[in-house]
């Protein structure tokens, strides 16, 4: 007889990770899958972000990043100390450079407030003690921001999971779904190969390609993932002692990009970034790329149009710095006035999946969509790393309540039917 998963997650990276892991312990009978189609896990956004362990700073009180990202801050630290992965906690300041960053700055603050995060507003001076070899009018010291490297902590959990009884199908595509009132119906390409699973219930943390998973089991969206690129720099190693702080800009409250800051890593180093430009490939990580079926599907989006125009400024600028270094190299001398063009050395870029929906609103909270035998999280902007084990805590929680909800005798196994099943 088949083998039935009861649960099959998509996506191998953090947020699908974390849910597995703790589905696993909150249902140690349960038969649960995750499918990754790489050979490896957190290639993609989990892979190539700043991994900073974020405060919360910057997000509206009561949303769900708001509430994720605080209870993220604790849970990540706790779960790295448990498994000796190195942290550093070294605080971060955003400066405000000018009279307009001034005003929103203090805007930045009062949300702090607001969101229970402690912060300490600094004057000039005050700058100057704590940075040195930063310019500014001011800055909110954030002392709560710490640094990570999030690839060990997925792995870490992907580890555990796999202990407690887990399995993970590497290189291994979805390429199709269907769903009927028994299960769903996972059809995949692994190794290059046709497989077909099946599962009693499916979670979708799959990132830049949520939107096609969606369509897969013709779910009625109003979104659609807009990949943006971010680029960075890494700085010269002389550099690495320039900050003692993360250093972050003071953010347009109507975009969803931080700005370009200095990161310390916690391999040592310092980059620069990200920008936020135009991607024309979901997974476009070199300089030059395009895919014609990405491209199609996002001139075929009248969202996307929409929210290009919106910000057509803002784009044409940021694309003007990708190619134009000097005009990238502005962004930093603006707080970071030492560093020069020849300080500014290659680095992986990193791709944002951004949903976007049909009338051009960019989606700042997380996005779910369901069907009865499916959850999708359709949209999980940063600090989805930081956030990712209450996201999962979150997950599970919405999919114990929708699998109590389901019939069990529509929870029966079909009385024959064959399928391969993943080595």
């Amino acid at each position: 007889m088949t083998k039935i998963y009861d649960y099959i997650i998509v996506g191998g990276g953090i947020v699908g990770i974390s849910t597995a892991w703790q589905l696993r312990q909150r249902h140690p009978d349960k038969s649960i899958l995750v499918v990754e189609k790489e050979d490896g896990l957190s290639r993609h956004q989990t892979g190539h972000n700043s991994g900073v362990i974020h405060a919360g700073v910057y997000y509206a009180p009561g949303s769900l990043k708001a509430n994720f990202c605080k209870a993220g801050v604790e849970k990540t630290l706790d779960f790295c100390h448990k498994h000796q992965i190195p942290v550093e906690n070294c605080g971060k300041l955003l400066v405000a450079t000018n009279v307009q960053e001034v005003e929103r700055m203090h805007a930045l603050f009062e949300r702090c407030q607001q969101n229970g995060i402690a912060v300490e507003l600094l004057d000039q001076a005050g700058l100057a003690e704590k940075e040195p070899n930063i310019t500014g009018l001011g800055a909110i010291w954030v002392p709560s921001t710490s640094i990570v490297n999030y690839r060990q902590i997925t792995e870490k959990m992907a580890e555990e999971f796999l202990t407690l009884g887990g399995e993970i199908a590497r290189r291994t595509e979805v390429v199709g779904l269907a769903e009927d009132d028994r299960q769903i119906t996972v059809s995949c390409k692994s190794d290059g190969q046709p497989l077909t699973l099946h599962s009693r219930f499916l979670i979708s943390c799959s990132g830049l390609m949520a939107d096609r998973l969606t369509k897969m089991l013709n779910l009625a969206t109003d979104f659609q993932i807009i990949p943006y690129r971010g680029e960075y720099y890494r700085l010269a190693p002389k550099f690495n002692q320039i900050v003692n702080h993360l250093i972050y800009p003071i953010p347009d409250p109507d975009l969803p990009f931080l700005g370009v800051h200095l990161t310390r890593m916690i391999d040592g180093s310092v980059t620069v970034g990200p920008n936020a430009v135009q991607g024309w490939k979901r997974e476009g990580y070199g300089r030059l790329n395009l895919s014609l079926k990405d491209v199609s599907e996002m001139l075929r989006f009248s969202g996307f149009w929409k929210v290009t125009a919106k910000h057509l400024k803002t784009g044409l600028i940021e694309t003007k710095n990708s190619w134009w270094k000097p005009g990238y190299l502005k962004l930093v001398n603006k707080y970071c006035p030492q560093i020069q063009l020849g300080d500014l050395q290659p680095y992986p870029a990193g791709i944002r999946a951004q949903a976007v929906l049909k009338d051009g609103t960019l989606v700042h909270d997380f996005l779910f969509a369901e069907t009865p035998r499916s959850l999708h999280v359709c949209n999980a902007p940063s600090p989805a790393a930081t956030s990712a084990i209450p996201i999962g805590e979150y997950i599970c929680g919405k999919v114990e309540a929708k699998v109590g909800d389901i019939p069990k005798e529509a929870a029966a196994e079909p009385a024959s039917e064959s399928a391969s099943e993943p080595a």
